[in-house]
């Protein structure tokens, strides 16, 4: 069985480059990843309730792009920004524009060079990750509810700021906007390990052409705080899920997450729904419609074998997949996807009232103005900053992912 700490640290190798939906922990680590799960919801609820000194660490999820890495190069002590490559076998960063010339084009191009130029001034020790906002060029002035905003859309959430405020003048005097979220140690980029949840932003050094921000969440609004209605409410959820987890076996759990196949198509059948608009709504029925997906999907497979020995193999494949849903009591499947629901319905809570803090506004750009949503999401942090999963209300954020209904920031 992969270990929990493996999917919540983003990849095996502590680099966060990848990270799991708290409700997929149900799927991707069994028993342990499922009270890890309610574990988080509790601390989360216990935080916005005020009855805790925080145990977990909230970092606000920016819809930026690129993503960004930027800091000294252990090996040669020299400035570098990077994107993901940093991380290959044979690392690749950017040291000079040349660099950038010989690997990029177009607007990644652009936004690296300008990373290159800038990001030096903050007296970056170490290495550290974020997310790419906004170039100078970007900033848009725009009306929103009948006052002027200044807008940026790296992606597909529209940030804004109205136009008269302290940040927005903080914004307009800058060059570029980049939002911190991970700082790595180590020796080499091949031994580096992940730490969320710190505040770098605040130990960089000041720069008026630089916006650079921490993604730690700050309720300065003071509005984010749960009310006893709403702390029973999720109690309640939680409660639940927690009476439902004692009556699942431990191998419905682990027999998910312990076979790699079965692992990624049963995710792959539930991200087809999320993309389609659909929540797992009637368990039962959902449970027959990803056995028959299942089905279908190997013998596909076995159909597309040209050889006896291929199919074979394929239909090995197909019967060991399968062989779970043969052998566990179909109940115990329904339950655990009943469960998988509750958890999501508390996650969902979480969310709505983490979003009432966010200082920047965020909006969907259509073809009649700017409609509101919320925050790309959220990510929880354990306290010791090593293991982090995404809050993400995956329905919405699919939705204004993929609907033509809403213009991204890279459709200009």
């Amino acid at each position: 069985m992969k270990s929990f700490a493996n999917f919540l640290a983003e990849a095996k190798d502590g680099k966060n480059t990848h990270l799991e939906h708290l409700e997929d922990e149900i799927l991707n680590s069994g028993v342990e990843g499922t009270r890890q799960a309610i574990n988080f919801l509790r601390s989360l609820r216990d935080m916005l309730a005020g009855k805790t000194k925080i145990p977990v660490n909230i970092t606000v999820k920016f819809d930026g792009a690129p993503a960004i890495f930027a800091g000294i190069d252990p090996s040669d002590k020299k400035f570098f920004v990077a994107k993901k490559g940093i991380f290959n076998k044979n690392p690749k960063v950017y040291k000079t524009n040349a660099d950038i010339d010989a690997d990029t084009s177009g607007d990644l191009n652009t936004k690296l060079k300008l990373a290159l130029a800038e990001l030096p001034k903050l007296g970056i020790k170490g290495v550290i990750q974020g997310d790419f906002l906004y170039a100078k060029e970007d900033l848009k002035e725009v009306d929103i509810g009948g006052e002027p905003h200044i807008t940026f859309h790296p992606n597909t959430i529209v940030y804004a700021v109205p136009k008269n405020s302290k940040l927005a003048k903080e914004i307009l005097r800058s060059k570029i906007g980049v939002v911190w979220h991970t700082r790595y140690r180590g020796d080499s980029f091949e031994t580096m390990s992940a730490s969320f949840g710190e505040e770098i932003a605040s130990e960089l050094k000041k720069v008026t052409s630089i916006w650079s921000v921490d993604a730690v969440y700050k309720d300065v609004s003071g509005t984010a705080t749960f009310t006893a209605d709403e702390t029973a409410a999720v109690t309640a959820k939680l409660s639940a899920a927690g009476k439902l987890f004692n009556t699942i076996k431990r191998e419905t759990f682990n027999g998910v997450s312990e076979n790699e196949d079965r692992l990624m198509r049963v995710k792959t059948f539930i991200n087809s729904k999320i993309r389609q608009g659909e929540r797992i709504r009637n368990t039962s029925t959902f449970v027959n419609d990803l056995v028959t997906y299942l089905e279908n999907y190997y013998n596909g497979e076995i159909e597309k074998k040209k050889t006896d020995a291929g199919k074979k193999t394929a239909t090995a494949k197909r019967d060991e997949v399968m062989e779970y849903f043969k052998k566990t009591p179909r109940t115990q499947i329904v339950s655990m996807f009943d469960l998988y629901n509750i958890i999501i319905d508390a996650k969902l809570m979480i969310i709505r009232k983490l979003d009432k803090a966010k200082r920047v506004g965020t909006f969907l750009k259509t073809a009649d103005g700017y409609s509101v949503t919320e925050q790309e999401g959220f990510v929880a942090i354990d306290k010791l900053g090593k293991n982090a999963v995404k809050l993400v209300d995956r329905l919405e954020f699919s939705k204004a992912n993929f609907s033509p209904e809403y213009i991204k920031g890279w459709q200009r």
